[in-house]
């Protein structure tokens, strides 16, 4: 692990110089990390500072007022350690920040919240397999304080690139400093989870078609497919469902960090995310519901083809019983002798296995 890690180090700079953004330049800077996407300062919700390090952001902060925002994309040990100095933020947050892989949760350190948010993202695909990914999760992390926001991703998933143009066109809503950032992100990752949901809804209902059409009667409908997308949706669960409490701390109970101006649309933001867990709960049941239907119809399919071979069987055993009496060795036997015995003897195995068969099939064995 520590090889990957000082590898991943070590390729990351030359990475991170292509898609910072215009407003930040991380290479004028020796001891910026490489890690920082971008980096500027707020005052009255506009933007009042670019090309500046986290550490000259805090000294305009303190200094001046306003508050500082940045943003970080998978950091290192190393590439977060002066960063979490600076800003104080406590070890163990830190340690989950860089680890990642993380559950959502809430949790309070002294005058800063750190928050964990896992984003979820719908994976495109033309038909649905046994083996397809319908889900792919990424994390996003939030340090709050009260007079600045870092936010730590993890994943290919969640960027917050526009979500930083779309605040700064709204002074009125960014003056509300840190908290109402973290309103944001929270509303987006949720905005996320609903659009999800509707496309997971689409890929149940065409399982769900093709399990209770005639040809996956026949078939036995594919578990596969349905075990994947339950799976998936699992996936979808662990990301929504243990936000729920996190979210309605936010809403509800009030934090020293968080505006109580923008404590009001956090319960928007906790109905949405408590509707999109009811339909992730839904999903799990009605995925369940479908895979009992499907094996029930495997079954009954098992069932027909063991009465068909039943019946073909009973319907062969009448001519094995007359040739296997009339294939001992004795000499007096019915109509052994009679010039017409054979083709008589055929006629009455024929007509026997018609009639067994006329009535299998009148009874629908066959």
């Amino acid at each position: 692990m520590s090889m990957i890690r000082d590898l991943r180090a070590a390729v990351r700079p030359a990475l991170r110089r292509t898609r910072t953004t215009s407003n930040y330049d991380a290479t004028r800077d020796p001891s910026v990390s490489s890690a920082v996407i971008d980096c500027a300062v707020y005052r009255d919700g506009r933007r009042v500072s670019d090309h500046c390090s986290p550490t000259e952001a805090m000294k305009q902060v303190r200094a001046e007022g306003g508050f500082a925002w940045i943003g970080l994309h998978e950091p290192t040990e190393r590439e977060f350690a002066g960063i979490a100095q600076e800003f104080g933020l406590h070890p163990l947050a830190v340690e989950d920040a860089v680890q990642a892989h993380q559950r959502p949760k809430l949790e309070r350190y002294d005058d800063s919240l750190f928050t964990v948010f896992k984003t979820i993202h719908y994976v495109e695909h033309a038909e649905l397999t046994a083996t397809s990914e319908v889900v792919e999760t990424g994390e996003v992390m939030c340090f709050t304080g009260r007079n600045f926001i870092v936010t730590v991703r993890h994943g290919g998933q969640g960027s917050l690139r526009a979500l930083r143009h779309r605040l700064q066109e709204d002074p009125e809503l960014l003056a509300k400093g840190p908290s109402a950032v973290l309103h944001a992100i929270a509303d987006q990752v949720v905005d996320g989870y609903l659009a999800v949901a509707d496309a997971v809804q689409d890929d149940i209902d065409e399982v769900e078609i093709d399990v209770f059409s005639a040809a996956s009667s026949r078939r036995g409908g594919d578990a596969g497919r349905i075990y994947q997308l339950k799976r998936e949706v699992l996936e979808f669960k662990r990301a929504v469902s243990p936000l729920l409490r996190p979210m309605q701390l936010l809403s509800e109970r009030p934090m020293r960090v968080v505006d109580p101006d923008i404590q009001k649309y956090f319960r928007d933001v906790a109905d949405h995310l408590a509707r999109v867990n009811e339909q992730v709960l839904a999903f799990d049941d009605l995925l369940n519901s479908i895979l009992q239907a499907n094996l029930a119809q495997a079954t009954v399919a098992q069932n027909e083809d063991m009465r068909k071979i039943t019946s073909w069987a009973a319907i062969f055993a009448v001519p094995t019983m007359i040739a296997g009496i009339y294939g001992m060795n004795f000499d007096y036997m019915p109509e052994l002798r009679w010039k017409f015995g054979y083709p008589a003897m055929l006629v009455v195995t024929v007509s026997i296995c018609f009639v067994i068969h006329r009535g299998f099939k009148r009874n629908g064995w066959l």
